[in-house]
């Protein structure tokens, strides 16, 4: 039998399982706090939900098969469908804005690349229901400060901002014809990898002049100012420029202004998108996108859910894993037991065994050496485990009640009843006080 994991999976160690829920437990703090609840679905869907999304050439990404009851299943390789599928279900009964968020695990079939695994954990957020741009603000803002939890700033990362909708309406301008448009878009979002010579080939492939591709290589240049100047004569140009100026100012209004940018170069080539969009980035740009989202009003509705409006986005442990071990912000070890228990002779390992449970039974972690080993070993056995403090019971504490104890930090060592010791160790609401008697 092969050790090692499969292509693309991960075993987590202690040390890996402490990083992976240390980022899962932050991902769920930031998102309590901004009154998001938590959601989960089945880790195998019917096969249909993802291509209704994405057609069928996404069948090559996933892991699929047929189960034994004949239907094409799926591993789920994103959470929306599973959205789509479970806020339709109950579309009349939920309160309007829906903010739900999961952390599942998802799983594609891709080639194994720094940053990018057959498997990742990624937190979802969403808010279905609301199409004010107060919203895009709020989901944006949580992104950023899911990043700023872990110790993160503005000299790390940065959100880059653009607008689908304004996108294809500058592209219109520039003289792409309608039946082009994704196409033309699907070239903008690869041009970033792949070059401005490669997007000029693409854009004459699709008919464009050379006029044309010029206005299209500089609307990724301009500003929201130059933009609002250049195209202020087009009401539909103008009240997108409007709606993203209005979320810039709820961001600065959040104290955020540092942490966003607008990046028309940007659009997410996903084809659902019809308004904002955004990725967070590590500033180098050494690692691949940390997060991205956006609204995606319609694709509910096209899942065969509710024509609700909806926006939300995905933020994945892997990058987010590497970029905080670049960052030298990975926790420390913390996994310690509060009290070992040691006992001198066999005759004391029921007692040791019983104290053990009853700091148990008080919310403390407590372990003994299961072989009862000499006092020395059982010594080094605390200290292997990092416990806070050693329990010794001897012939003699256990037949005065009491135990020695030694701090493993300090080396103080003492005695104190047992009593005591487990009465200290009771939480606050072990022993209330009884209610006063009515007179």
């Amino acid at each position: 039998m092969k050790s090692s994991s499969l292509p693309g999976f991960r075993d987590f160690y202690p040390e890996e399982f402490r990083l992976r829920q240390h980022i899962l437990s932050g991902w769920r703090e930031v998102a309590r706090r901004y009154g998001f609840i938590e959601y989960d679905g089945p880790p195998l869907e019917p096969l249909e939900l993802y291509t209704a999304k994405s057609g069928d050439e996404i069948v090559e990404q996933l892991y699929s098969f047929t189960d034994k009851g004949g239907r094409a299943v799926a591993l789920r390789p994103e959470m929306t469908p599973t959205l789509a599928r479970m806020v339709g279900g109950r579309a009349q009964s939920l309160p309007k804005p829906i903010k739900w968020f999961s952390v599942p695990q998802l799983f594609r079939y891709e080639r194994p690349q720094r940053g990018r695994l057959r498997e990742h954990f990624q937190l979802n957020m969403d808010i279905v229901g609301e199409t004010d741009v107060a919203a895009e603000a709020e989901l944006v803002a949580a992104a950023v400060d899911v990043l700023r939890h872990f110790g993160l700033d503005e000299t790390d990362f940065v959100a880059r901002v653009s607008d689908r909708r304004l996108v294809s309406l500058l592209l219109r301008e520039a003289g792409v014809e309608d039946d082009r448009l994704r196409e033309a878009i699907s070239a903008l979002d690869r041009s970033e990898r792949q070059g401005d010579d490669w997007l000029v080939d693409r854009l004459t492939a699709l008919g464009l002049g050379e006029r044309a591709i010029e206005r299209v290589l500089g609307i990724r240049e301009r500003s929201l100012a130059e933009l609002a100047r250049e195209y202020g004569g087009s009401d539909e140009i103008s009240d997108a420029i409007g709606r993203l100026q209005d979320f810039f100012r709820l961001m600065d209004a959040q104290g955020l202004a540092d942490y966003v940018a607008f990046d028309l170069r940007l659009v997410r080539g996903l084809a659902y998108y019809t308004g904002l969009v955004f990725e967070l980035w590590e500033r180098s740009g050494r690692l691949r996108a940390i997060c991205g989202g956006g609204r995606y009003d319609g694709l509910l509705a096209a899942l065969g859910g509710p024509d609700l409006p909806a926006l939300g986005f995905g933020l994945g442990d892997v990058v987010l894993g590497e970029l905080l071990k670049e960052k030298g912000l990975v926790p420390e070890a913390s996994e310690r037991v509060d009290d070992f228990v040691i006992f001198v002779t066999a005759e004391q390992r029921p007692a040791a065994i019983r104290l053990a449970r009853q700091l148990r039974e008080r919310g403390r972690s407590a372990a003994f050496d299961y072989r009862g080993r000499t006092v020395g070993r059982q010594f080094r056995a605390a200290d292997q485990v990092g416990a806070s403090r050693a329990i010794v019971i001897g012939p003699e504490e256990e037949r005065d009640g009491t135990v020695s104890l030694r701090d493993m930090e300090t080396g103080a060592e003492g005695h104190v009843p047992l009593t005591d010791l487990l009465t200290e160790a009771a939480p606050p609401d072990a022993h209330p006080e009884p209610p006063p008697q009515e007179a």
